[in-house]
């Protein structure tokens, strides 16, 4: 998708108290990522895949994480239900989901990965679409049992039951012939079809946050819009807070409400859409969005492209992560000083030493105790 227009953001939740960061989007916060880091250990380096990363997904609202690929993006989001798969590992920071009754909210980070307390929410409170779901799916089980499976771990309800809700679930992502595919194989289903299974199985335990994870990938344009259109009608009627990771930013112009960023594991720039597309304060977010084709332009000349490529994961260059490919790089600059936050508006966050603004308040780390040991380790 080209698109370069994104909609106007939609009003917050009503009656939903607003979070006091100036984003003015009076929704209120399911899920508060604070300083959130993870780390591959490989045999010559320790790899900052997601490097302090501090985000919050609200009720009714899409927040798009993008970047391009190997920013860290996919384990950011694998990291929030602690799914990120050897040697990688959360080493620092805190998940906090906020339950609906307003209590005290649960820190997913400082719980055991494999333990019962991880396992109630996965599915139930946060639920996930992964990329790929030819590959994401069981090949030997039928749609109806993948998709009622998790009803039957969090609400004991019968196979049968859970069948009936599977055809229910289906019919709601827009599955024609609901009652002939609850019984078929992945194998059997077109691309599309099996990403609207992957939603299906996402919402079964109407989950308080979804985390799609690159949920458009490999789809046709006409796929690709019904997919978001799908997004968009889950938002409205159930109020749930999506984490939408992609590196599109037609997509981001068609469903984000606010925008986050991503180079080489940290958060750039993070924002309302409209301040993102209109007024982008980030070197990276400018030239993400230079870079995206444009109706009418010269067929003939290149393509835009971002100079340079991705530094090594393993040995992050001094100072500024996207000096190395930034044209408004400062030498003796931007090479020896780490830029710290700032807010150069309501709602908004730059980490550059170029852009001026107050420094944005530093969030609550978590206990570095996790960050030491797998750094001994």
């Amino acid at each position: 998708m080209t698109s370069r227009t994104p909609p106007r953001t939609a009003a917050g939740t009503p009656g939903a108290p607003e979070d006091a960061d100036g984003a003015g989007s009076g929704a209120r916060t399911v899920l508060d990522i604070r300083g959130l880091r993870t780390h591959f250990r490989t045999e010559d380096s320790v790899v900052r895949a997601v490097d302090g990363v501090d985000l919050r997904v609200r009720r009714g609202r899409t927040l798009c994480v993008v970047g391009e690929s190997g920013c860290g993006k996919s384990a950011m989001a694998r990291s929030v239900l602690q799914l990120v798969d050897p040697p990688g590992r959360v080493v620092d920071g805190r998940v906090l989901l906020h339950p609906a009754d307003g209590g005290e909210p649960v820190d997913l980070a400082a719980l055991k990965p494999t333990g019962r307390e991880l396992r109630s929410v996965r599915g139930r409170d946060v639920a996930m679409v992964f990329q790929e779901p030819m590959s994401s799916l069981s090949l030997v089980h039928t749609v109806g049992d993948q998709v009622g499976e998790a009803l039957r771990v969090h609400t004991g309800i019968s196979r049968r039951q859970a069948r009936e809700r599977a055809v229910d679930l289906l019919e709601r992502v827009g599955v024609p012939g609901a009652e002939r595919v609850v019984d078929s194989y992945p194998f059997q289903l077109s691309g599309g079809l099996c990403q609207r299974v992957m939603i299906a199985m996402a919402l079964s335990c109407g989950p308080r946050v979804l985390i799609a994870d690159e949920p458009t990938t490999a789809l046709d344009v006409t796929t690709q819009a019904q997919i978001l259109d799908l997004f968009a009608d889950l938002r409205r009627e159930s109020g749930t807070g999506i984490l939408f990771i992609t590196h599109d930013m037609g997509v981001v112009a068609e469903i984000a409400d606010e925008v986050a960023v991503m180079y080489l594991g940290t958060v750039v720039e993070q924002g309302p859409v409209d301040a993102i597309f209109h007024d982008p304060q980030h070197p990276y977010t400018r030239a993400l969005l230079e870079a995206v084709p444009r109706f009418g332009a010269d067929r003939e000349g290149p393509l835009p492209t971002i100079r340079g490529t991705i530094p090594d994961p393993g040995h992050h260059p001094s100072g500024c992560v996207f000096r190395t490919r930034c044209p408004e790089a400062v030498d003796g600059l931007c090479d020896t000083t780490v830029p710290p936050v700032t807010v150069p508006g309501p709602g908004r966050r730059v980490r550059c030493l170029l852009r001026e603004g107050p420094a944005a308040a530093p969030p609550e780390s978590g206990s570095t105790d996790r960050e030491e040991a797998a750094d001994a380790g």
